[in-house]
């Protein structure tokens, strides 16, 4: 049995990215797994980073210090969300800021006072980062180079110590079917098994 942290980063409860963060939690649940699960939105996370959480040693908000704790004792993570102007949605950006914070997901070793580059601290191994986009794959690709595969495999879980990565895509979804969206759903929960 694994711990696994699955973060929702949608504001529409009838959405796909919904419907996926639901049904993989359930499929993760059915082999076992115990599912630490948050709805940013539904939960009204505040993703504004005050200047006194800045410090390694800062002052954290009870829900950020709960968040913190969640992270460094999961065995793998998922994410869960939209593809905004080639970015995570603000409050899924507001987490990152919040949450992946130095001494839980990362430290800087010895006398480097935060210039170089950081040793990572997470626990999990394994991160997996589900997005909808409305953006066809040659065009993201092309014109625009995939930031989100670069954020989140690079920026991200690498310098957490998070090596293995693995990202799924489903788009078009403004022109899909149900029956398309309940394929990709099941394509979403049949890869969070097999990864984790």
């Amino acid at each position: 049995m694994m711990e696994i942290l699955l973060i929702l980063a949608h504001p529409d409860q009838s959405s796909l990215n919904h419907a996926i963060a639901m049904a993989v939690r359930q499929a993760l649940e059915h082999e076992g797994h115990r599912v630490i699960f948050h709805d940013l939105y539904l939960e009204a996370f505040d993703p504004i980073l005050p200047v006194r959480e800045i410090p390694r040693d800062g002052l954290l908000d009870p829900v950020i210090a709960r968040h913190c704790s969640e992270l460094i004792r999961v065995d793998g993570i998922i994410i869960v969300h939209p593809n905004w102007w080639g970015q995570p949605p603000a409050i899924l950006t507001g987490w990152i800021d919040r949450v992946i914070r130095p001494g839980v997901a990362y430290r800087f070793v010895g006398d480097d006072s935060g210039e170089g580059v950081p040793e990572g601290l997470l626990k999990a191994r394994t991160a997996l980062v589900i997005n909808t986009s409305n953006t066809r794959e040659e065009r993201e690709n092309q014109v625009f180079g995939d930031p989100l595969e670069r954020i989140w495999r690079d920026c991200v879980f690498g310098l957490c110590g998070v090596h293995e990565f693995h990202r799924s895509i489903f788009r078009i979804v403004v022109t899909s079917t149900p029956e398309q969206r309940a394929t990709w759903i099941k394509e979403a929960c049949d890869l969070a098994v097999r990864i984790f």
